[in-house]
């Protein structure tokens, strides 16, 4: 099953695109890790409010009784733990910190059902690989590390830095079913190297200010969504309409529209189909995904990069009304309101990137939320456990309602944004195309990361796919051979 479904210039716009890369791993770790009403709390990300640091928080005894009690009351949550604790090493920390936000509601299942405690091993994220081999080889016994950044898998498995998680996690439970043909999908070898908790819809949308849209005489994209009408061709065609660089009026910024753009064509780069990695860049999809980006750049609609424009990206035009519209994850609003209102502006809102008319399905950009367990690690029962409690919060209703409460209270987020970022997660579980490129090695990610952003500066893509077809599969043909199979 597949569910992942030159010349001068074009030198001197790799050299500028590498900053994007870097810039967009940056930004992904960001997003991936704060992907979900249950995963908002876990990350222990500091907030950006310029006050001087919180006490942590506890819980409040009644919440935490309310879950206590539905933990213990379930027979989806079984057994016991010997060893109470996991060890996690990542970038951020599971555990609350200084940033005032509440204890997780999935740890605190993990307290209250097993008695579970998550020591973080803090590391920097460039450096996370070589961290984590010098922990294999010094048999550290770290537990458990993070796939939701796609360059785990399925890199990690093919280096033996993970193992298989199917002994410690029950795929056959009723807790697994929404994500049990996604997890299916992303086996090795016949096993689960990479465990996906959830299928994530916020990994890229289209930011944009009512208000500017209304002073121009355009439709809401939020309108236009619900009536079925947010496409390419609306998209291209508020572009189109309001875009005048001389008057400051700009169309697309932000590091992510690319991929954003590219992902609802609804063929990646490079997917896993029954265990065997496909290269799909020299796709019709690919092609005609290309060409219409192609098509934006020569229009000028793109304003990042451009040469009135720069490569620094500026949300606060879109407070400004200056800027149309800026493709991003959905971490931009997992903060205090304060924050991504004054970027943004009070009227801001968010919608999925455009329907592509020509897809059999409407696809956007989808992110997981999924950990992989340690080669060597001292207890993987416990980090099975750690993510059963992750699905039973996404599971059980009495306990996700109070983890959607804090959607609310700490981001000051409406009904009308719940009622979005819902849609856009219904929209990836149904059609959950990944693209898993980043997986192979860091060479192919960044060849492939950096080449299929060309056309949004000028570069034909016939010229880009003749330079990098035959390395990509190269590449891939290596991983295959790589495999059992």
């Amino acid at each position: 099953m597949c569910i992942f479904g030159k010349g001068k210039n074009l030198r001197s716009f790799l050299a500028l695109t590498e900053r994007s890369y870097y810039m967009s791993k940056f930004t992904s770790l960001l997003a991936l890790s704060l992907i979900s009403t249950v995963s908002l709390t876990a990350c222990g990300q500091k907030q950006e409010t310029g006050s001087e640091k919180k006490a942590v928080r506890e819980l409040d005894a009644s919440v935490r009784e309310h879950i206590r009690k539905n933990a213990n009351s379930t027979d989806l949550l079984t057994g016991e733990l010997e060893n109470k604790k996991i060890k996690w090493l990542s970038t951020w920390d599971i555990n609350p910190d200084e940033s005032g936000k509440n204890v997780p509601t999935e740890l605190a299942v993990f307290q209250e059902r097993y008695g579970g405690e998550i020591e973080c091993i803090k590391v920097e994220y460039k450096d996370r690989y070589d961290r984590l081999s010098q922990a294999i080889n010094g048999g550290e016994g770290i537990d458990f590390f993070y796939a939701g950044d796609l360059d785990a898998f399925p890199k990690g498995a093919i280096r033996s830095m993970f193992q298989p998680a199917d002994d410690y996690v029950d795929f056959d439970s009723p807790l697994w079913d929404d994500v049990r043909d996604f997890n299916d999908g992303l086996e090795w070898n016949g096993k689960h190297y990479a465990v996906a908790v959830q299928v994530t819809g916020d990994y890229c949308s289209v930011i944009y200010n009512r208000k500017t849209v209304q002073e121009a005489g355009l439709p809401d994209p939020a309108e236009l969504y619900y009536n079925n009408e947010w496409t390419w061709d609306t998209f291209e065609d508020m572009l189109d309409k309001f875009v005048d660089p001389s008057n400051q009026r700009y169309g697309i910024d932000g590091w992510w529209f690319e991929f954003g753009l590219i992902g609802t064509i609804g063929v990646p780069a490079v997917s896993l189909d029954n265990g065997v990695l496909v290269n799909n860049i020299g796709s019709p999809e690919m092609e005609r995904v290309q060409n219409w980006m192609y098509k934006l750049y020569n229009n000028n609609f793109i304003a990042i990069g451009s040469e009135d424009y720069g490569w620094e990206d500026k949300p606060s035009y879109i407070a400004e009304g200056k800027t149309l519209f800026y493709p991003c994850g959905l971490y931009q609003f997992y903060n205090a309101p304060e924050i991504w209102k004054k970027n943004f502006g009070e009227d801001v809102f968010f919608v999925p990137m455009p329907r592509d008319p020509n897809a059999d399905n409407y696809y956007i950009p989808v992110g997981m939320e999924a950990y992989t367990i340690v080669e060597g690690a001292d207890n993987p029962e416990g980090v099975g456990k750690f993510l059963e409690c992750k699905r039973f919060v996404l599971y059980d209703d009495d306990t996700r309602a109070i983890c959607d409460k804090q959607m609310y209270e700490d981001y000051g987020w409406t009904d009308e944004m719940i009622k979005m970022k819902d849609s856009m997660y219904e929209l990836a579980l149904a059609n959950p195309v990944i693209d898993v490129s980043k997986g192979i090695t860091q060479d192919c990610g960044e060849l492939i990361d950096n080449s299929l952003r060309l056309t949004t500066r000028g570069v034909p893509w016939n010229e880009t796919y003749d330079s990098i077809s035959a390395v990509v599969e190269k590449y891939i043909d290596d991983v295959n051979k790589s495999s059992n199979q």
